[in-house]
This record gives structure tokens, sequence and C-alpha cells, in this order.
């Protein structure tokens, strides 16, 4: 059990959000990891491990024309499984992995090119229909390593939004205690 995860699962918990997760090059570690967290079951809705590019639409309704244009290996189509997941799976919160670990190059993208997306409540700053947060990773390693540095970055990238909000939270708690100034 990493630590990202259980700080996590123990934000969701205080806040009483839920969680779900889109997965491709990272085939279910990420729901792994969470899943490994003692009371994750109080905030983990589910997952979809959607490896192959058609079942990303079927799914989880990720774009057909944007999936055709540009494949797999994108921001958008990150941020769309993320946004996906969520409504599929009525979470709170949805992430999502989508890239390339290996061995070879995938939809004209090399080794090493990984997206990582987070769709929740207060991200909003984002370009992508559905709001969401992408981060571009270019990672090196075996396909192993870029695996689960995908999986370490995803939950970074939940975990700098969950308590970006809490903090965001507490400031206007302050606020109201101290009379709105």
């Amino acid at each position: 059990m990493s630590s990202r995860a259980a700080e996590a699962v123990r934000l969701l918990t205080v806040k009483g959000e839920t969680l779900a997760v889109a997965e491709s090059l990272t085939g279910g570690l990420v729901a792994a990891e969470i899943t490994s967290v003692p009371g994750a079951s109080k905030v983990f809705r589910g997952s979809v491990t959607a490896y192959a590019t058609e079942l990303k639409h079927g799914l989880i309704g990720v774009d057909a024309t944007l999936l055709a244009q540009r494949g797999a290996v994108d921001p958008q189509v990150a941020a769309e499984m993320a946004a996906g997941v969520r409504k599929a799976l009525g979470a709170d919160w949805g992430i999502a992995t989508t890239g390339v670990a290996g061995p070879d190059p995938q939809d004209g993208q090399p080794v090493g090119t990984v997206y990582v997306a987070v769709s929740g409540p207060s991200v909003t700053d984002s370009v992508f229909a559905g709001g969401g947060k992408v981060k571009h990773l270019r990672l090196n390693g075996d396909r192993a390593e870029i695996r689960m540095e995908s999986v370490r970055s995803v939950l970074a990238l939940l975990l700098g939004e969950l308590a970006g909000e809490q903090t965001g939270n507490e400031r206007a708690q302050d606020t109201e205690r101290n009379g709105g100034f």
C-alpha cells in the first residue's frame, strides 16, 4: 500500500466523497493500490480497465471520433476517461491513465508517453469538455517502471486536487469564524 493511496482514501473519507478509476496502460494497478488501503470500500466505487481502444468509447464514453483521429494516447482522451468513469460509476471523482508502457510505440507516440487525468467537483481549470486536469508525462525505464510511475503520478494528481479543495474549504470556514475578515 502506498502512502499516496492511503492519503487519498483518508481525504475522500473525511470529505464523504467517492472515487472511480479508468485505466489503460496501468491495467488495474491504480485500483489495486487504492483497494490495498484498509477502509477503501467507504470511498472506492470501482474501476474500468479499458485496455482496448474501442472499450474506451463503449464503456466510458470517450468520443469515438477523437479516438479515431488521435488514438488512445492523447490528453483529451485522458480527460474524457476520467470524466466518463466518474459519470458511469456515479462517483464524485474520476481518475484515468492512458499511455505507452512499451516495448513498442503506439499511435505515433514513443514509449514513456503517458497522460494522467482527474475529474472532480472542484476541477475546472481545463480546456477539455466536462472539466478535468491532465498531466503529460515523459517517463523513462522499462515497462514495469513506466506503469508504476503512472500509478504514482495519477494518485499525486488526485491528491493535489483533494488537498487544494480541502485548503479552500478550510479558508472559507476560517473566514466565517472570523466574521468575514
